[in-house]
């Protein structure tokens, strides 16, 4: 099991129609200047972002939807950073140890980039991915490119927080919102991509990612499912010494666990609420409390993680802090 980066990857996972919408704009000649490519961490922008650009770099090669061979020479050159109609920016490029974030001094090079002439003949491409990281000067930068945009050139945003980016970027781009795998689709591809892992941990794998497969492989690399398990107990009321000793497994020896624990105990939290608001089957730690309530808690823990990554606070007190409040 491995992830490659998305500029490296020849596969997609589901997204059809968003393929075939992309692919008949650009042969109709009604290709727009900027995508908004929108949908959860891990469901396939980026790498449908590079995919278009290989495409649309390789002259629009008849086929099965956006579908470049990894043999081609454009898609060795895409993959390898070398095409010189493709420039693709992402947070902290070249500046490791600080805010992630796209600079605006990068930004502003775009439109010099986007303004030359096609190298090849075709398009000039940027890819920008997690443009919702640009601070109010880059997003400002990227309106200027927008209310002007150059002649073949294509700008696709690669975006989790769209409510994140300025409305004046939002009204001016065309937005294609990529929807999680459905089920069958999302236990077929964990079947072929773990073959190795218990059915029951790609169960939980498939529920805990949401439908996104970025999302499974980056759970599966790490704790997701181990701290999964601990969410779902934590949510049951824990106490004494299973209290302290659930709080030692989540704090671990980094943040990285705890940020998981965090995500997914909101994430179970809030499902178990809306299944219950919708009238299915009531979780029985539900019962505990009244919904509303579940709702607060859901908001302060949010808060409470964000407040304990940022500042680095005690990661064991602050797991035991959320512990006490769900109890």
């Amino acid at each position: 099991m491995s992830s490659l980066p998305p500029r490296e990857n020849p596969a997609l996972i589901g997204h059809e129609a968003a393929e075939a919408a992309l692919a008949e704009a650009a042969r109709a000649g009604r290709l727009h200047h900027a995508w908004l490519l929108t949908g959860p961490p891990g469901i396939g922008k980026a790498t449908l972002a590079f995919r278009f650009a290989r495409w649309l770099l390789a002259g629009m090669p008849e086929g099965q939807g956006l579908f470049v061979p990894e043999a081609h020479p454009v898609f060795r050159r895409v993959a390898s950073g070398g095409h010189a109609d493709l420039l693709a920016l992402s947070p902290n490029t070249g500046e490791k140890g600080k805010r992630q974030m796209i600079r605006v001094d990068e930004v502003r090079g775009l439109r010099g980039f986007m303004s030359l002439t096609p190298a090849e003949g075709g398009f000039r491409v940027v890819v920008l991915d997690e443009p919702e990281t640009m601070d109010a000067a880059g997003q400002n930068a990227i309106l200027k490119t927008l209310e002007e945009p150059p002649a073949r050139a294509v700008l696709l945003l690669a975006c989790s927080a769209p409510g994140r980016l300025l409305p004046t970027i939002r009204s001016r781009v065309r937005r294609l919102e990529l929807q999680p795998l459905a089920e069958p689709a999302m236990a077929g591809w964990l079947a072929a991509a773990m073959p190795d892992m218990a059915g029951a941990d790609r169960a939980m794998l498939a529920r805990i990612a949401g439908g996104a497969p970025g999302r499974a492989l980056s759970l599966a690399e790490g704790e997701g499912l181990a701290m999964a398990r601990l969410a779902e107990e934590a949510l049951g009321g824990v106490a004494g010494s299973r209290a302290l000793a659930l709080a030692e497994a989540v704090a671990g020896r980094d943040v990285g666990p705890m940020v998981t624990f965090f995500a997914l105990l909101r994430a179970a939290l809030a499902a178990g609420v809306r299944q219950a608001a919708m009238g299915g089957g009531a979780a029985p730690w539900l019962g505990s409390r009244p919904i509303t309530e579940w709702g607060e808690i859901w908001g302060r823990l949010g808060t409470h993680a964000a407040t304990a990554e940022r500042l680095s606070l005690d990661r064991k007190q602050a797991v035991l802090v959320a512990l006490g409040w769900i109890r």
